[in-house]
């Protein structure tokens, strides 16, 4: 991906006014830089939507919000009445050990098959892509350039034995009315 390099207008603070700013700024930057980098930062967050689908996002790891019925807490799978309660420790350390057992269970639980699934799936949406790109759709293709001619026959047909018959009952049903009355 190759970044566009249009001219951008920076001023530069020399230095002779009294700014709020300039304290706030690192001595050994210079504006230009600054400026530069929150640009790089805001082209960062732009590029998010347009990156590889090779290189994971690591910060954002469900951008989709594919998952979001698995946001379990505590409190959703183990909740105590107010007639019924443990003691508080138990409860504290009750708490503590799902979020630890549910925490690294799910990482070994990953490191463990995370990596052959991941190549059965990869595997699994390239063939399917495969078949989808190099036989169905010019199959489809195909199909769609040859029956032109039976797409106009099968409209004329219809034209001439469907339609009217459909336009015959419904002149018929539009004169039916129905009254309900209680006796």
């Amino acid at each position: 991906m190759m970044r566009s390099t249009a001219p951008v207008d920076t001023e530069i603070n020399l230095g002779d006014s009294d700014s709020e700013d300039s304290e706030e700024q690192q001595p050994w930057k210079t504006q230009l830089e600054t400026v530069m980098e929150e640009e790089e930062e805001e082209e960062e967050e732009d590029m998010v939507s347009t990156q590889s689908d090779t290189r994971p996002l690591i910060n954002e790891r469900d951008p989709r919000q594919m998952n979001e019925c698995l946001k379990v807490s505590f409190e959703d799978v183990i909740a105590e009445p107010i007639s019924v309660r443990s003691g508080d420790r138990v409860w504290f350390w009750s708490n503590a050990l799902f979020e630890v057992s549910r925490v690294w269970f799910y990482r070994i639980v990953t490191a463990v098959l995370a990596i052959p699934f991941s190549i059965t799936a990869g595997v699994l949406f390239a063939f399917l892509t495969c078949l989808h790109i190099w036989l169905l759709t010019p199959c489809v293709k195909v199909v769609f350039m040859n029956t032109g001619r039976l797409e106009m026959l099968w409209k004329s047909l219809l034209d001439i034995f469907i339609i009217p018959v459909y336009h015959s009952v419904s002149k018929c049903c539009t004169s039916v009315s129905v009254h309900l009355t209680r006796e």
